[in-house]
């Protein structure tokens, strides 16, 4: 990475820092800040566009994260976010260990498909000793398989005017009194098609694990760990994010977490 880069990890830390610094009595304070009608999140979200041009400026878009030896992988993969969908076609398909398992990819394609777990299995896969980068502050090595997003892509044949790849998970979030929602999360097609980013279905030399998002996640190894959805039920080509959720491309960004999130 070019030293010009800007180290998002220290900024997000710093940032928290900062935050912490606000009295407790204050977190109302905070929920103003990260209202639609607030300054504060328009300067965070200036900052984010700053951000992610100056990353497509600085790294090159082929270039990779850090991978690691093997002997580095400590322990098992922690989980984040879902660990156990409840959702009852997320239960039928794991009660008969994902056999009857189909990826469907639409949208701005010219050959929408759908692909069974065998024949993603079958395609050419990528393996990877990669660290999981949490916006909670750890971070975990593990080895991740699977097949490239990018074989994926070609196999539909994306239209010109596509710009986005929307991930539409299994699993439901709670939005509160507003109840659940469908998970889901996007990316450009710059990070769609870099080398590192695969639909894994093998973690640590093992079948994916439930709790890690089983039978099917992206990994997205530029970005923090709240990018790559799990449990992933399909895949959308897109113009444009507005139509989903809140409009800012993921379920976490629609609750005030930056789209990109570069590292």
């Amino acid at each position: 990475m070019s030293p010009l880069a800007i180290n998002r990890r220290r900024f997000l830390t710093l940032a928290g820092v900062a935050a912490s610094t606000v009295p407790l009595s204050g977190c109302d304070a905070l929920d103003g800040f990260l209202s639609n009608q607030s300054p504060v999140r328009d300067v965070l979200a200036s900052a984010n566009g700053l951000t992610y041009r100056a990353h497509r400026i600085l790294i090159g878009a082929d270039t990779l994260a850090p991978e690691f030896s093997e002997s580095e992988i400590r322990q098992g993969q922690r989980p984040n976010g879902s660990t156990d969908p409840s959702e009852p076609e997320y239960l039928a398909l794991k009660d008969k260990t994902f056999a009857d398992y189909r990826l469907t990819i639409g949208g701005l394609v010219e050959k929408p498909v759908s692909f069974s777990l065998a024949e993603l299995r079958n395609m050419p896969a990528r393996a990877q000793v990669t660290r999981h980068d949490c916006v909670e502050g750890w971070s975990c090595i593990a080895k991740w398989t699977g097949v490239p997003l990018s074989a994926v892509l070609d196999e539909v044949k994306v239209k010109p005017e596509a710009r986005f790849v929307v991930f539409h998970c299994f699993d439901k979030m709670n939005l509160g009194l507003s109840g659940a929602v469908p998970y889901y999360e996007s990316i450009d097609l710059i990070d769609a098609r870099h080398p590192q980013t695969i639909l894994a279905y093998g973690c640590n030399d093992q079948a994916l694990p439930v709790a890690n998002g089983a039978p099917l996640r992206v990994r997205i190894e530029r970005q923090l760990g709240y990018k790559m959805a799990k449990y992933i039920k399909g895949i959308e080509l897109v113009s444009t994010l507005a139509p989903f959720g809140s409009g800012k491309g993921g379920f976490w960004e629609d609750l005030g977490y930056e789209w990109y999130a570069g590292i």
